[in-house]
């Protein structure tokens, strides 16, 4: 580890030129390591390369690995973590993106990239990559804290929008009030059971007073529309 810092430092000081070169010279030992099927060895020298100059890591990536390969999805990961760690959400996203498609059931690159389309503002893309985590594992935490949370929020703002059309109603009919209150039960069944389903697990795992909170406001909106 230490050696690899002091390289690192070593490199910053050298001329562009040299520095251009540094970086060539590990990618040529990623390959070099590839084709010695040296698999470890090419990931930590990517590594590496990605930390040094990732603009020339990545073309590497795009134009010189072979995609067949079971390694190349290491590579991906590199990247994606780099940049999801410098807060390149874009570019953390086509990665995640890439690995999701090259690995679909794996659960961490599943919930990372679903972490990343949050902070690009995706929430709703977001929501489907982590109902795709919990078929894969249905206790996942930070699937059902994003998904309790989104599922009730959803909900509010459709029985906001179903209570303001009724109250447009100036002298509502029983039939429009029975289609009033069927509307709010069926939101009921949907939305703010999954929301109650997935904060339930939370609560189950560790002691959330926004959960419970939540939970707790759930009840209360299943008192009133089924009493």
């Amino acid at each position: 580890m230490k050696t690899t810092v002091l390289a690192l430092l070593l490199m910053l000081s050298l001329p562009s030129s040299l520095w251009a070169q540094a970086v060539k010279d590990v990618l040529h030992k990623v390959e070099e390591a590839l084709s010695a099927n040296e698999q470890a060895k090419a990931v930590s020298y990517f590594r590496q390369a990605v930390r040094m100059d990732t603009a020339n890591a990545e073309m590497f990536y795009w134009t010189r690995l072979d995609k067949s390969t079971s390694v190349v999805s290491k590579m991906a990961h590199e990247l994606a973590a780099f940049y999801k760690k410098n807060k390149n959400f874009d570019k953390a996203y086509l990665f995640y993106k890439e690995l999701t498609q090259q690995v679909p059931n794996h659960v961490d690159y599943l919930s990372a990239c679903a972490e990343v389309q949050v902070e690009r503002g995706k929430e709703k893309e977001a929501a489907r990559l982590y109902e795709r985590v919990l078929k894969l594992d249905d206790d996942h935490l930070a699937a059902n804290i994003f998904l309790g949370n989104y599922y009730y929020l959803q909900a509010e703002m459709e029985k906001k929008q179903i209570e303001a059309d009724y109250r447009k109603i100036a002298s509502p009919t029983k039939m429009q009030y029975a289609s009033y209150r069927d509307r709010l039960a069926r939101l009921f069944s949907s939305e703010y059971l999954r929301a109650k389903s997935a904060l339930q697990k939370v609560v189950g795992k560790f002691s959330s007073a926004e959960a419970k909170k939540t939970l707790d406001k759930i009840v209360v909106i299943e008192k009133e529309v089924n009493p």
